[in-house]
């Protein structure tokens, strides 16, 4: 068991190292977020719009604009943060399943893999609370700052199931896309014209009425965060399950124990180099 805490930082570490080297991802981060706000800003109109809000039972009148802005911004954080896990998990899965074999544990990959979409996530967080600052008016900035957390969690999870789930990249691209249009358009409030039913199972329901409701109100809907906690975790664990069933006859404790592998722990460098020492002594 003492191995398992170095295991998680070191693949915390790897992840992170990963991202900051992912030009994509950055690009995704720095660029596309306040772009697609700017757009918005663009298109949507300046007329006063009300509507209302499930989580207070209130109504909220503001600016077309500004409703507009707020819902992108928590559909750009879904996508970016969505692209970004799943193309970690995805690329890494081979990698991975070598680490299994070297006698890295399953848990602290996957929890390492977690504490990355909270961190990552958790910054996408803050730079967009930033870029929304400058043109919208913001009367509760900690409750929104949650809420986009919540969202970045949210489709980081559905990343993470992605990755470790889907076959080629480009089912996982389109998985990510048109779960994130469905999930942000048919809870924009513009676009909504007739109450619907079962929004409360989407992914960013809760995510949504905190935002609203901590950009356009003085109160907070604390508990409606908590859904999009439970999203993250039920889609990690989701992701865990599948990689424990796809790997479970590559990582017996015998097997490792027979070839003679070295601990991944024991080794000084970074798993891509244990991984290789590993090989070396197999063969």
């Amino acid at each position: 068991m003492r191995r398992h805490p170095a295991a998680f930082t070191e693949m915390l570490r790897c992840t992170l190292l990963g991202q900051v080297r992912n030009r994509m991802a950055l690009l995704l981060a720095v660029a596309f977020i306040p772009g697609w706000i700017a757009v918005a800003r663009l298109c949507a109109s300046d007329r006063a719009v009300r509507f209302s809000l499930d989580s207070l039972g209130v109504d909220a009148a503001t600016r077309a604009s500004h409703v507009s802005q707020v819902v992108n911004a928590l559909a750009a954080v879904t996508l970016v943060t969505g692209f970004v896990m799943f193309m970690e998990t995805f690329k890494a899965g081979e990698m991975d399943r070598r680490l299994l074999l070297a006698g890295y544990p399953r848990v602290p990959m996957l929890l390492a893999k977690v504490a990355a979409v909270t961190l990552i996530a958790a910054l996408l967080a803050l730079y967009t609370v930033a870029v929304l600052w400058a043109s919208v008016p913001v009367r509760q900035v900690g409750p929104l700052i949650l809420g986009l957390l919540g969202a970045g969690l949210a489709y980081g999870g559905i990343g993470l199931l992605l990755g470790s789930l889907v076959r080629g990249e480009l089912e996982g691209f389109f998985l990510v896309i048109m779960l994130s249009l469905v999930d942000t358009g048919l809870q924009n409030p513009i676009f909504t014209v007739v109450d619907l039913s079962g929004l409360e199972v989407l992914p960013l329901y809760g995510a949504n009425q905190l935002t609203l409701a901590a950009t356009f109100t003085s109160r907070t809907p604390w508990s409606y965060g908590l859904l999009s906690c439970a999203w993250s975790a039920a889609t990690s664990a989701l992701a865990l399950l599948v990689f424990h069933v796809r790997t479970r006859s590559h990582s017996a404790g015998g097997a490792v124990a027979a070839t003679g592998l070295p601990s991944p722990m024991a080794a000084s460098g970074p798993p891509e180099t244990t991984v290789r020492a590993s090989a070396r002594r197999s063969r």
